[in-house]
């Protein structure tokens, strides 16, 4: 990465925010980091990470600013590229959770479609050289052909989460065929790792499992997940950061590729492409804490879906790396800060 560049991070508090802006501070680049500390999950966790983000500045020679900034707040955040100048995006704020789309749709409305169309209106006003985004896994909605590919059809999403993050897609590509915009999709694979979200399954069983709680385990435990350690995807972040996107020039309109375009604009599943069988993930989880579940087998959850599997082919033809971390390593790092945070 360029050091002379400023980077902007929205969701900077977030789970694979945080991780990014550690990793990018002390590159000594100049990093701003917005996020508005919302409360779907505990604050305390957002604060926390930020304060272990503080504690790095006193050797990054003062590169790291942050600001609380609500992207749906088109104001705010029109002053901040005025004032910071950013010339690379990396859009990780979002309303996030497949379950929680069901029972409260409009913050997904304001937060991914209304907050995601501001900044790319700050983007198009500015002269910012790389955006990336988050996209999710969840946009493959009910599709069984697996592994998932990029050249799959994603017009199904069986959430409203997933169907925000098709959508994000498509109003990138817009911005990037109107205004020259290089976009770049990321579709992440079940993150996990230290500092990670409360709301996601690595958390959910071993709380459970620690305070001896029964665990609910949903379609009777017959579910895989490609699970994706946090370092590998910060590792990729950083590598997409230095290689926008670009135009395909073979794409062919009369037989359209769906993961490129005639517009600087790609999109990449980024997984570990080594899915687990659920009740495997939890045997792990046992081992590694020393205690048995206490399991009660439930039916599927509206929303849910059986099986994710990333191809990845086309993220390691891109930049040349895929995420590699063996599950047992991955949660004996995760299980080891949980034991010392909590």
């Amino acid at each position: 990465m360029n050091f002379d560049k400023t980077v902007l991070v929205t969701g900077c508090a977030g789970f694979i925010g945080y991780h990014l802006c550690k990793k990018l501070i002390p590159l000594k680049i100049q990093v701003l980091g917005i996020d508005n500390l919302n409360n779907y999950y505990d604050k305390k966790l957002k604060i926390d990470r930020l304060n272990r983000l503080k504690s790095i500045i006193k050797n990054s020679n003062n590169k790291w600013n942050f600001i609380e900034c609500d992207i749906c707040d088109r104001d705010n955040l029109n002053s901040l590229f005025s004032k910071f100048q950013p010339q690379i995006i990396i859009h990780l704020a979002a309303q996030a959770g497949v379950r929680y789309s069901i029972i409260n749709p409009n913050s997904y409305i304001n937060s991914n479609l209304l907050g995601f169309t501001n900044l790319l209106e700050s983007v198009r006003n500015n002269a910012v050289e790389n955006f990336l985004y988050a996209s999710s896994s969840s946009v493959y909605g009910g599709n069984t052909n697996i592994p998932f590919s990029e050249n799959d059809n994603v017009d199904h999403p069986i959430s409203l989460y997933a169907a925000t993050k098709k959508a994000n897609e498509l109003i990138a590509h817009s911005y990037s065929h109107l205004y020259n915009i290089p976009s770049t999709a990321m579709r992440f694979f079940t993150v996990y790792g230290p500092w990670g979200r409360p709301d996601m399954a690595p958390m959910i069983f071993t709380k459970a499992i620690l305070e001896k709680r029964t665990l609910q385990v949903f379609n009777k435990g017959d579910m895989q997940r490609d699970f994706t350690y946090i370092d590998d995807v910060i590792d990729i972040i950083i590598k997409l950061t230095g290689k926008p996107a670009t135009p395909n020039l073979n794409f062919d309109t009369n037989n359209p590729d769906p993961k490129t375009s005639w517009a600087p604009h790609r999109i990449f599943n980024i997984g570990n492409s080594n899915p687990i069988q659920l009740m495997d993930f939890i045997r792990i989880l046992e081992k590694e804490i020393g205690i048995e579940a206490n399991i009660e087998f439930k039916e599927m959850q509206a929303g849910d879906v059986k099986t994710t599997f990333a191809d990845t082919d086309e993220l390691e033809n891109w930049i040349g790396l895929k995420p590699s971390t063996n599950m047992k390593d991955g949660i004996k790092e995760f299980i080891k800060w949980y034991r010392n945070y909590y």
